[in-house]
Order: C-alpha cells, then structure tokens, then sequence
C-alpha cells in the first residue's frame, strides 16, 4: 500500500441556490478557501502540494484551478490545471489526482471541483462572417447525436425504466428529510468551511408530499420530472488531499481501491453510472452487498431510481441507511463541476471522519451530460 492513493482529508462549501447565497462570489472565491482549508488539515504531513486539480464547467476560463492555488496562498510554485468532464469533473479530478499519486509523480495533490453558474460568463459562437449568436449551453454530442437537456433526458429515462412520479416525489422528500436531519446533528459540520459567514447548504428545506405532488412537469408536458424531485443549479466547491499510502502518517483516510469512466448512449446520459459501477466493482473482485455507503449525484430523482433499480438497490426501502444517507444533490444543490467530489467528501464524511473500522467499502458514482458515467471505489485505511 506505499503508493496506493489515500484521501487524508475532505472539505466542502456550503451549497448555494444559483442566484442567491454567493450571487456575488466569483468561482475562485468559493474554490480558494476550501483548497486552503485542505493544505491546513494536512499541514502536520509536512510535505509540499504538488499540484491543485479541479474539476470545472463553466467558468471563465484562465485555469481556474492555478487561480484558485494562488489565491489559496500556496505559493508560486504550486501548479494547477482545470479538467472538465461536465457533471463529472469533480470526481474526474480526484482521479487524475489518484493516477498521478499512484505512478509516484507526486507525494501531494489536492483536487476537487468547483462551479460558480452564478458568475458564469455568458457564452456565444461566432457564425461564418463573426456575428456572435449566445447559447445556453455549450454541446454534450456532435450534430447528428442525440443531445438533450437534462431535463428531458431524465424524463425519457424515467419513461425507458418505468420510474413513476410517485416514486420520484418520495426519493425527493427522503432526500431533503435526511438532508435536514444531517444538518441538525451536526454530521456535515466537520467538512464545511464558510463562505462570506454561511456554514449550512442553502436549499434542505421541510417538505410535504401533497405540495411535491401538485407541481406541474417541468421539462415535458405530462411527464413526471418536476422542479420538486430535480436538483437545482447552484454554486459551490469541494476538495480532498491525496497522498501516497507511506506517507500518510497514521491519519485516518480512503484508500482509492478502482476508479472507472465509461460512456453510454447521449440520448440517455442518466444511465452512465450502471455500466460505470458494474466496471468499477469488476475491476475490485468486489459485489455491490459489500458496499457499505453509496453516494451518487442526485442530478434528478428519476435518475438515481433507474440506476439504482439497475443495480439492485432500494434507497426507498431496505438500502436507505446505504444510499445518500444523508440526503444528497437534490436537497443539497449541484454545482455541476463540485457534485462529483462533494459526493467524495461525504463518503470521507461518514466513513473515514466517523471511525468507520477499516475495511468498510464505499462508492461515489456521477452521471453526465453527453452519456457518460463515472464510478470510484474506496476502502477505509
């Protein structure tokens, strides 16, 4: 275990609704404290950051990631560099980090994500002659590919796995009541550094199901995607500290056992983690009844049921305490280039943080836009 990669460390912002909590905060200004935040937990390692990975979306460009390591206050001489793999940069980044960790190229790298959709710039392309024509977003798939929103995307998940609005609005409700009661015992203290004086994600919030069922669809008319059992956009960053199992000093960590990216039909981008998890536990010799603690980016409640059904888990029933035990994306927000490590932080959280004995597996899983999926599997050291 010398060189296996080891997460000693993990920290998150606070979760912002898009708009509002840090309408104002630029995305160097929510990554900065929290890779800061990361350098001090492991200070008593003694040993230099290599370098800073983040995963980012839509942000300004510049190498958001470098930025982030100056303002930071890491020194010139620490590197960065931005990976975007859109809903999956996050993890993506903490996957490069590992790789890198693993081939002995470096002893210490914090990565992470970051998406400030507040400040992001406005986008456009230039059409033949330079006139400048916005768009929302850029493309997930080439002309010729199916390239829906999410929202839609979802929707004909839903209807491809016969996932049911009632099923969805419960997932949702489950999501923020767990969420709520994270919050209240403390259970999310520990990985949240404060951003302009907020130290408790934004959106949970008290739901009733009769008020879930009445709102109308939101992406399809008649479907069962709704504003209610659907993330919402939102800011905010997080990141961990790899390091080289002999250099961990005793500090209680995650040792990254298999990552895995894989692609799927763009047309159904939802479905990434199945084959993503599938690849990730293969590559283990490990079966998913092993797993003690599942987080997944809860994009929207109809895709975490349809991959989940997959896979065989009941978050509704019977794997409640094992999937997003304390609630997740849909309650918490999705800031598109952190989701995927927010979700490492919590599985730092309740496995590692928590005296989890060693041994106990945990999973992080992402779906992406454009039909991908990424999966990683840890091991508590």
């Amino acid at each position: 275990m010398r060189d296996e990669p080891i997460i000693v460390a993990a920290r998150r912002t606070p979760i912002g609704t898009a708009g509002h909590a840090f309408r104002a905060v630029p995305v160097d200004g929510l990554a900065a404290p929290v890779v800061a935040a990361v350098a001090r937990d492991v200070a008593d390692l003694g040993l230099p950051v290599d370098d800073v990975v983040l995963g980012n979306c839509t942000g300004p460009g510049g190498d958001v990631a470098r930025i982030a390591a100056l303002a930071a206050g890491l020194g010139h001489d620490v590197p960065g560099v931005t990976v975007d793999r859109q809903c999956g940069s996050g993890l993506a980044a903490v996957l490069l980090a590992a790789q890198a960790v693993r081939a002995g190229e470096a002893a210490l790298v914090i990565a992470g994500g970051v998406e400030s959709a507040s400040t992001a710039p406005a986008r456009a392309h230039r059409r033949p002659g330079g006139e400048a024509v916005p768009y929302d977003r850029a493309p997930f798939a080439p002309e010729g590919y199916p390239d829906p929103d999410m929202g839609p995307a979802a929707e004909a998940l839903a209807a491809a796995r016969g996932v049911t609005r009632e099923r969805q609005d419960a997932y949702a409700l489950r999501s923020h009541t767990r969420a709520l009661a994270a919050r209240d015992a403390g259970r999310f203290d520990r990985e949240i550094v404060p951003i302009e004086g907020r130290t408790a994600d934004q959106r949970p919030r008290s739901l009733r199901a009769a008020s879930l069922a009445r709102l109308p669809a939101a992406f399809v008319p008649g479907g069962t995607v709704t504003a209610g059992n659907s993330s919402p956009v939102s800011d905010g960053a997080a990141a961990v500290a790899v390091v080289p199992g002999r250099l961990r000093a005793g500090l209680p960590g995650l040792r990254l056992v298999a990552g895995a990216v894989v692609g799927c039909d763009p047309a159904l981008p939802g479905w990434g983690p199945v084959p993503a998890v599938r690849r990730v536990l293969r590559r283990a010799g490990v079966e998913l009844d092993r797993v003690a603690a599942v987080e997944i980016v809860e994009a929207f409640a109809a895709q975490v049921l349809a991959v989940t059904d997959e896979l065989g888990l009941d978050p509704l029933g019977a794997d409640a305490d094992r999937v997003c035990a304390d609630g997740g994306a849909l309650a918490l927000g999705h800031p598109w280039g952190a989701s995927g490590a927010v979700v490492v932080a919590r599985l730092f959280g309740r496995l590692a943080a928590a005296g989890a004995p060693p041994g106990t597996l945990g999973l992080a899983a992402v779906a992406v836009g454009g039909g991908q999926g990424l999966a990683a599997l840890f091991e508590v050291v």
